[in-house]
């Protein structure tokens, strides 16, 4: 029997694998706040562009306040993909809508289980990561991938329990998530919770302070050195918290502190890693945060570089690059500074 299945949050994440959802006959129903992205889409339907081809798929999509008409067609998966400080709202409007048996799957930057947890319940929460999935939505009903496929060189998707255990509704998103990219159930979702943070938080601050795009970050000596860092003092803060940390970008957790402590061996690893990366990226793709800053919207740098610096703050483990980093952001977004590369070569 076919799961209803909605998205919270219809932008870039939540829109392009619904829609490939919908692409396979699942029924999908796309929710979110932005009116002319749903107007769109419920006249025209979703437009899915990038490296994974062109598709125009119609599905369902819905107005906030259309979202009582749920109680006709109880929910028996809802993905969160609204940005971190909108996750609370989300998930208690569509708490009301869940199936008895229904569940929530966070699909959203930073960490959130614990934020949907104390709405719904533990046993309600599925987490999930996409990772260097490169996606933008650049207009309404338009979203575009910024970046090739990981197929079988780097798994994309990554869905756990919070209890560690391999059960059948993991496998059931896995296997929906396979159709779009490499996907697996993973027994450590909080290490790779905290890698993903980790990734997050070495470029998207940096995009959003310096107007920059992912290839120009990665090229430019200062910001990749920059990303190294904030690598290292990320992955530090997550072990002093207890977590086993998955390999980022596959090189080993260890690799990226040394290379952040100038170990040559290590230094020159990651960096050639991340610049072989060059060849999964376009020259339209950056992270999210980047992406808000353009569009003028409130950024995630809380969740992102600031939640590595509050949680290092919490286990006496100091994270400073992460906080001026934060800081910097927070200008840039309140219009006290532009955006500039200048505004990290003092970091």
């Amino acid at each position: 029997m076919s799961k209803r299945i909605v998205f919270m949050g219809a932008g870039a994440v939540g829109g392009y694998i619904g829609g490939h959802f919908a692409r396979i006959g699942e029924d999908v129903t796309l929710i979110d706040p932005w009116p002319e992205h749903i107007e769109y889409i419920k006249h025209n339907g979703i437009h899915l562009s990038g490296t994974q081809g062109e598709h125009t798929i119609r599905l369902k999509a819905l107005h906030l306040h259309e979202v009582q008409g749920l109680y006709k067609t109880p929910v028996d998966i809802a993905f969160i993909c609204t940005k971190s400080y909108d996750t609370e709202w989300a998930t208690m409007m569509i708490k009301q809508y869940l199936a008895p048996d229904g569940f929530v799957v966070s699909l959203q930057n930073s960490i959130n289980e614990e934020r949907i947890a104390n709405i719904v319940g533990w046993g309600k929460v599925v987490g999930c990561i996409a990772s260097t999935i490169g996606v933008d939505a650049y207009k309404a009903g338009h979203v575009m991938r910024t970046r090739e496929p990981g197929g079988s060189t780097y798994t994309i998707f990554r869905v756990g329990e919070v209890h560690g255990r391999i059960t059948p509704r993991v496998q059931n998103i896995v296997r929906w998530l396979s159709v779009i990219d490499s996907a697996k159930a993973t027994t450590n979702l909080w290490g790779e919770r905290w890698g993903k943070l980790t990734q997050n938080a070495m470029g998207n601050g940096i995009s959003a302070c310096t107007g920059m795009n992912s290839r120009a970050m990665t090229e430019w000596d200062t910001s990749r050195r920059l990303s190294i860092r904030l690598a290292g003092e990320a992955i530090k803060v997550g072990q002093a918290l207890g977590y086993e940390i998955e390999p980022i970008q596959r090189m080993p957790a260890e690799t990226w502190v040394a290379a952040s402590e100038g170990d040559p061996a290590a230094l020159e690893e990651v960096e050639g890693v991340m610049l072989a990366g060059l060849k999964r990226m376009t020259e339209e793709g950056r992270p999210s945060t980047g992406q808000d800053m353009l569009k003028g919207r409130r950024t995630e740098i809380d969740f992102l570089n600031g939640l590595v610096a509050a949680k290092g703050e919490e286990v006496g483990i100091p994270a400073p690059t992460h906080a001026a980093l934060t800081a910097v952001v927070k200008r840039v977004e309140l219009g006290e500074i532009e955006a500039h590369p200048r505004n990290v070569e003092k970091l």
